[in-house]
């Protein structure tokens, strides 16, 4: 899981310059609620990205929040298809619909 696909990028770069040439599956989790940003960086070990910290603390509300994690994850989606992601995976963790936006919006 990660939210700066650049974390994605040099992770398969290191992989490769290892020798290692499976397929690297990136895991993108879109932010639902104000509360996701300490419990995500603590529960995942993740770093969130300052702009996305920005946006989300600007949302009056959760709706917010879930709208702008959904527009992040969907930006996400598009750099990672167009640099040659095999896949994508999509952690809903219990929350199906803001998944569903982001694939109607992608596929």
């Amino acid at each position: 899981m990660f939210f700066d696909n650049q974390k994605y990028f040099d992770f398969v770069d290191k992989c490769r310059d290892a020798g290692i040439t499976v397929p690297i599956i990136p895991g993108l989790k879109p932010i639902s609620t104000k509360k996701q940003l300490n419990l995500i960086p603590h529960r995942f070990n993740v770093d969130l990205p300052d702009d996305l910290i920005m946006e989300i603390v600007k949302c009056k509300d959760n709706i917010g929040a879930r709208e702008v994690g959904i527009e992040w994850c969907i930006a996400q989606s598009k750099e990672l298809i167009i640099m040659g992601a095999p896949v994508l995976h999509y952690y809903s963790m219990g929350k199906s619909s803001n998944i569903k936006a982001i694939a109607k919006a992608i596929f």
